[in-house]
């Protein structure tokens, strides 16, 4: 009797040997061995191309419409800036390229084109850019500038082009859609300085002038 209670005693106190679980069942499209993990991790650390396309600025690809925190960073920043518009009541190209060398002052070069049906001009002046650096996605600034008004005859006969002085000075807004891009629209006035026929002196022509375009910038370092 003692010894049918010790073993019943020792099986009560002896753990059960469970059953293994049974496997989970895997698909066989999801198998890949570890020679294959490899040679994918080494493809692709040899050929990043092979995950697809690679973006120039990796902080874009996943969040392309992000704005940094704080004021707008303009030192030692390039920008390059197409627009449309209009120079008076004639449509107006242009094509500008800028440099910061400090976070509130910007030089810019522009090149426009006022494609005229009886006469067109070229445009090309260097202007300052003066800002006080902002957060969010807005930025104003004031913009102010000398150059050359170049313009060119039509079918007219025995014609030259003539070459004026030009002086801009206005102001803009530039709309952040990400820390590189903006959208950037300017009004100023464009004052030619000519001559009258049967009027002596310098004559002061007045033209306003509309822009709406993209800003593209591009950080160096000094």
């Amino acid at each position: 009797m003692m010894a049918a209670m010790t073993l019943s005693t020792l099986l009560a106190c002896s753990p059960m040997s469970a059953p293994p679980p049974p496997e989970p069942e895997v698909d066989s499209l999801e198998v890949v061995t570890d020679s294959d993990s490899l040679a994918a991790g080494d493809a692709e650390a040899i050929h990043p191309s092979a995950r697809g396309l690679e973006a120039l600025v990796p902080a874009v690809a996943q969040h392309p419409y992000h704005v940094d925190s704080g004021e707008r960073a303009f030192l030692h920043r390039f920008a390059f800036s197409p627009a449309y518009g209009t120079l008076g009541t004639q449509r107006l190209f242009t094509f500008r390229l800028a440099y910061n060398p400090n976070r509130w002052l910007g030089y810019e070069g522009a090149l426009s084109h006022n494609p005229g049906e009886a006469v067109h001009a070229v445009l090309h002046n260097l202007s300052a850019i003066v800002r006080h650096p902002a957060g969010g996605r807005y930025q104003p600034y004031l913009i102010a500038g000398y150059g050359m008004l170049i313009v060119f005859p039509g079918q007219s006969l025995n014609a030259a082009s003539v070459t004026k002085n030009a002086l801009t000075l206005g102001g803009g807004l530039e709309f952040y859609i990400r820390t590189d891009l903006a959208i950037r629209a300017e009004m100023a006035q464009a004052t030619v300085l000519g001559k009258q026929r049967d009027r002596d002196g310098v004559v002061a022509y007045n033209y306003l002038q509309q822009t709406i375009g993209l800003s593209f910038y591009r950080s160096i370092r000094p």
